[in-house]
């Protein structure tokens, strides 16, 4: 297993604009690690400087504590899996599987041991003999990852290789891909835009931005406690609901929704905020919240999910959505009553954008479950 090292990394392709900007992280051995963020973000071009694919314009790149800058793409020792497969169509699976080895002049007794072992390991023992074009999306997927792991490498690169697949196939190729990753201890680096994809998968996540890294950390951090509102909004389906407002009289003042009470002495008198909460963290008022500064909204669409409901309306011209566990009879154009409270909100400085607030009753949850698991 081998640590991968970005610091400062830049890529211009006119010598202008930069399409990756200052890129500095330090991908651990062994570690799932996922960049993510939407088309044109730099994730992509970041995965080919790595693999040696893109020239780096600046910064450094180290594989295994060695500078990688001018190394050759097979030099790097990585193997790598595209999002269009990349398969030969004139080739068996086993051919495909092997052909990286055969490139290396592995001997052919070796070849076979390793293409054996790889398709038992991925479900591909009985399409060994099989051309691309007579395989499905999901296992033409599983060779072209069979392709990677044969060769043994400690860094395998993956660009949306799942993007292709439906979404159910999607699930159980996600959950696939992370069981041999910890099974064989490799050190992946995944590109997606998918930000389920980002939650399930990744033991950390960085998050970019046209070129810019706007957050890296674990999962569940990065959606408790985004570092600004792109990730706020990115990360989390629906997005986190966003509002500016300003502190008035110990109260927060959003248009549209009800004065938010705030503990004394917390923030400063007329300081603007931008305000953001999750879908779940709206609460449908109930007896117990009626003498709270509940807000009554126009239903503007329901979608029934099954195990949970989100409903849409709109705050200051702006789309909200609410999330509830089970299934609302809620009608279009129905008022309903909501609760937007302090301990569920989070709050974002409008100057620097940088977060000032996570919500506490996120924390609270979290560790009261850690405590029912431990019980």
């Amino acid at each position: 297993m081998k640590q991968v090292q970005l610091n400062n990394i830049c890529k211009s392709y006119d010598g202008k604009k930069q399409v990756v900007s200052n890129v500095s992280v330090t991908i651990e051995p062994g570690e799932f690690f996922v960049l993510v963020g939407p088309s044109g973000c730099g994730k992509s071009t970041i995965l080919r400087m790595i693999a040696g694919l893109e020239e780096i314009n600046g910064g450094e790149l180290r594989i295994g504590g060695n500078r990688a800058n001018h190394f050759l793409p097979s030099e790097r020792e990585l193997s790598m899996v595209f999002q269009n497969y990349a398969l030969y169509p004139h080739m068996s699976v086993a051919d495909n599987i092997v052909f990286g080895l055969d490139v290396k002049k592995v001997p052919k007794q070796e070849r076979k041991r390793r293409c054996v072992e790889t398709a038992d390991m991925l479900g591909l023992t009985d399409y060994l003999d099989r051309k691309p074009r007579h395989l499905s999306g999901g296992q033409r997927q599983r060779v072209a990852l069979a392709r990677a792991i044969v060769n043994e490498s400690p860094i395998c690169l993956m660009d949306e290789p799942l993007s292709n697949l439906d979404a159910k196939l999607r699930a159980h190729m996600r959950a696939e891909i992370r069981q041999i990753q910890r099974r064989l201890g490799l050190t992946i680096i995944y590109v997606t835009h998918d930000q389920v994809e980002a939650m399930t998968m990744g033991d950390r996540i960085m998050v970019l931005n046209e070129g810019e890294v706007q957050q890296v950390g674990p999962p569940l951090d990065i959606y408790n406690y985004p570092a600004n509102p792109f990730v706020a909004t990115f990360i989390g389906s629906p997005a986190m609901n966003l509002a500016n407002g300003s502190v008035q009289h110990g109260e927060i003042i959003i248009e549209g929704i009800s004065p938010i009470p705030i503990p004394e002495g917390t923030y400063n008198e007329g300081e603007s905020i931008q305000m953001g909460i999750r879908p779940e963290g709206i609460r449908y008022v109930t007896d117990t919240d009626v003498e709270k500064n509940w807000t009554s909204v126009e239903v503007t669409n329901v979608e029934v999910l099954g195990n949970e409901t989100v409903i849409a309306f709109h705050v200051n011209d702006r789309e909200w959505y609410a999330k509830w566990t089970g299934q609302w009879r809620v009608n279009i154009g129905e008022r309903i009553p909501i609760l937007v409270d302090y301990d569920s909100i989070s709050l974002f400085n409008t100057e620097t954008n940088r977060l000032m607030k996570a919500p506490s009753s996120e924390e609270e949850h979290v560790q009261q479950r850690k405590k029912e698991a431990v019980q």
